[in-house]
């Protein structure tokens, strides 16, 4: 059987989100490689070194040209090239606009839906209309939470089972920290970062969805001259009301904005905060969640979609459309230290539920079972 599979999320230098996912996914499929399973992975350029290594089973493609590549280039290949893959996998939202053999996809959230104006026109034109046609054409959808499957079956009106849930893993192995960085994190990150003592963390990309703005109003409600935010996270779109915010609300000097942090610097991060605060209005799954409680850090995050079945039992929940609301939770937890111990405690239980091994396992079974229908 030969799986083909969109290789481009995962081919690039800084991997966030579905770029996360689509490079977890093709890691452990590698690594639980099975003779009778050859895999065809297409990329628009060559292989970045991290991606795993070729072999007899285990084959990267280059298909030109990137340019509509979903539309042009991929469907003409599959067509004209032979042996063609009894099924092709599209770990984002776009398939092949034809293809000549069955299609899988997945669909992180439905947050262009319920809220279009947070996108810019054209992007949102493109995710409207092509995740549409590729959820018509898919024979199986894979998504990321029950909330995002309820989401999908109501916008799409497909079928049930053609939508098929797998909670993304958390990598429980430690990073390889530089050695100033494992013994010593808060020195670490004030010599690297200027990052002092006494911080509350946001982790992602900067965006209105994320809900930032909102955050750095209710921080700065809470009035504990010691404690700074820091926001970790590259620039998305529409995200200069966010870096206007602080000046706007009189707290200039209490909230440093960093762009992307390797995952090795932000362990760092997550270990020494006082807590982790993701206030979305919206979220496929919320994996930052898992990645906080796992290094030990007590999490906030929003009461909506999907980011209770991430955070459990373990995290303490906010209205994210309630400024006081988030103030309030936040102050809560930086008066009560025992309570922040006691969500470390739960948030290590609750990491232990999610693995890319098991996320990799559930997809490769629904993979194989497409494929051997043709």
């Amino acid at each position: 059987m030969i799986i083909g599979i969109d290789g481009n999320e995962a081919n690039v230098e800084k991997k966030v989100g579905i770029g996360e996912y689509s490079f977890e996914l093709l890691k452990q499929f590698k690594k639980y490689q099975v003779p009778s399973i050859k895999y065809e992975v297409y990329l628009k350029e060559n292989p970045r070194g991290e991606l795993p290594e070729k072999n007899e089973n285990w084959e990267y493609r280059i298909v030109k040209p990137s340019k509509m590549w979903t539309q042009i280039g991929l469907p003409l290949d599959l067509f004209l090239h032979k042996p063609r893959p009894d099924i092709f996998f599209s770990p984002t939202h776009y398939s092949p606009r034809f293809s000549p053999c069955p299609t899988a996809i997945s669909i992180m959230d439905m947050s262009f839906i319920y809220y279009p104006h947070m996108f810019k026109k054209s992007d949102f034109y493109q995710l409207k209309n092509w995740t549409a046609y590729s959820a018509k054409k898919a024979s199986k959808i894979f998504t990321i939470s029950q909330a995002s499957k309820d989401d999908i079956i109501k916008t799409y009106k497909v079928p049930e089972k053609k939508v098929v849930v797998t909670y993304p893993g958390i990598k429980m192995e430690t990073s390889k920290l530089n050695s100033q960085a494992s013994t010593n994190n808060s020195k670490f990150l004030e010599e690297k970062y200027g990052i002092e003592k006494d911080y509350i963390l946001f982790v992602g990309t900067l965006q209105p969805r994320k809900n930032i703005a909102r955050l750095i109003e209710a921080f700065s409600a809470v009035r504990k001259n010691s404690v700074h935010l820091v926001i970790v996270g590259k620039k998305g779109w529409l995200y200069e009301g966010i870096l206007d915010a602080p000046k706007k609300f009189g707290i200039e000097d209490k909230v440093k904005f960093l762009d992307f942090v390797p995952d090795q610097d932000l362990e760092a991060f997550y270990k020494n905060a006082l807590f982790f605060i993701l206030p979305s209005l919206y979220e496929g799954f919320g994996l930052p969640v898992l990645e906080a409680m796992k290094n030990g850090c007590p999490v906030i995050t929003s009461n909506i979609s999907s980011l209770p079945e991430a955070g459990g039992n373990a995290a303490l929940y906010i209205n994210p459309k309630d400024t006081q609301d988030i103030a309030s939770k936040m102050k809560l937890l930086l008066d009560n230290e025992k309570q922040r111990k006691d969500m470390i405690k739960k948030g290590y239980e609750q990491v232990k539920k999610f693995s890319w091994e098991k996320t990799a396992k559930q997809t490769l079974e629904v993979l194989e079972e497409l494929g051997k229908k043709q």
